[in-house]
């Protein structure tokens, strides 16, 4: 059967759609040897980003106006599958954002004007200064999903917090919903508490 050379293609697309590259979540360790490489705007919105599990886009637009209660609310039109979703922050990321001067419409700028992307020459350098080339920008929520999953929140409470679609009817939060998402959200600080105390016994 030479008549059927869609049999050897066929895996070769798929391999060639996936482009071959796993996630690389990134430890706490390469968390720290990155960020003393960024400049102040880039370690800004990426501790965002590690903390959120925001997608590049979601953040560079991210306004003021959609930032309530301790957490942002971003319209379908933001996200990528059209849904609204809530950001609900972590400490790091609360005291992160209370930290930012609001000199603009949007939280994260540069020189004043709302950042186009995380992936410029700077963040480029720092990854190569750091070692840590293999990481990309979209990494970082791969490493916010994991470290979801290591200080045990479960499949349904990261898929909200990703911001994954799902049949669940998520638009409308209650309040006792929202306050399960900051706690499981918070959960990341807790746990890097331990490890760090773990490491240094």
């Amino acid at each position: 059967g030479n008549n059927q050379p869609w049999l050897r293609e066929a895996p070769l697309l798929r391999l060639l759609k996936s482009n071959g590259r796993k996630p690389y979540p990134i430890s706490w360790e390469e968390q720290h040897r990155l960020m003393l490489q960024l400049p102040e705007h880039l370690a800004n919105i990426v501790l965002f980003a590690l903390n959120t599990g925001c997608r590049d886009q979601e953040m560079c637009q991210l306004k003021w106006s959609e930032f309530q209660n301790g957490m942002f609310v971003l319209s379908g039109d933001r996200t990528k599958n059209g849904e609204e979703r809530i950001v609900p922050l972590n400490s790091i990321a609360k005291n992160l954002i209370l930290s930012l001067p609001r000199e603009s419409d949007y939280v994260f700028t540069y020189k004043g004007k709302p950042m186009n992307r995380i992936t410029g020459s700077a963040w480029k350098t720092a990854r190569i200064k750091s070692d840590l080339l293999q990481c990309r920008a979209h990494d970082l929520r791969h490493t916010f999903g994991r470290r979801l999953r290591s200080a045990g929140v479960g499949l349904e409470d990261r898929e909200d917090l990703l911001g994954h679609k799902s049949n669940r009817i998520t638009t409308h939060y209650s309040r006792a919903e929202i306050d399960n998402l900051l706690i499981a959200v918070e959960k990341i600080v807790v746990n890097r508490t331990q490890h760090h105390f773990l490491r240094v016994a």
